[in-house]
């Protein structure tokens, strides 16, 4: 009998593990980048800062938590063979992706309409730079989500639901670091 390894308890592909943990240090790397910034104009910094829409960002952190929530119980009803209720959980999950999107979208044009761009501030650098790039992952984890929803593997599903996990938690420490934190 082969000895386990801790390797052999995690839920889903290593390479899919990889992949989430090198997402974490790019983003790691960003927010740390971003604080280090901050201190050099803490003022600049917090003024740009009342300029973003916190009620939308706290929605947006709603609805992914719960997205979250709702795909970790895909993985729940697919294990117990419930396939209808975890494809339409997974479903589900995506859709409130695409409102985060969709809020972040009007996010980004308010800012523009108040023509503010990257290179406002060095504040506006780094919230365009790391919500965009968070957006992306939003999007991609939608598109997975819908995947899996219609190629409703166990493993799959394992894998879809861990991205969307790595996405929920950036959005979890982004939200308070840049809408919140002075």
């Amino acid at each position: 009998m082969a000895a386990s390894s801790a390797l052999d308890e995690l839920p889903g592909d290593l390479l899919m593990w990889i992949l989430i943990i090198s997402e974490l240090l790019v983003f790691g790397a960003g927010l740390a980048v971003f604080l280090s910034v901050r201190i050099t104009d803490t003022l600049g910094f917090a003024q740009a800062q009342d300029m973003l829409d916190r009620t939308g960002a706290g929605i947006n952190t709603i609805l992914l938590i719960t997205s979250g929530f709702i795909a970790a119980l895909a993985c729940h009803l697919r294990r117990e063979n419930r396939r209808r209720a975890a494809r339409l959980s997974l479903v589900a999950a995506a859709m409130l992706g695409v409102v985060f999107l969709w809020i972040k979208g009007v996010e980004f044009a308010d800012k523009a309409e108040q023509g503010i761009v990257w290179d406002t501030h060095a504040f506006f650098n780094f919230y365009f730079l790391l919500n965009g790039f968070h957006a992306a992952h939003v999007a991609f984890g939608v598109v997975l989500l819908l995947l899996v929803a219609c190629w409703d593997i166990a493993e799959n599903i394992e894998d879809a639901t861990a991205f969307w996990h790595m996405v929920d938690l950036i959005w979890v420490i982004l939200f308070p670091v840049m809408y919140l934190l002075r």
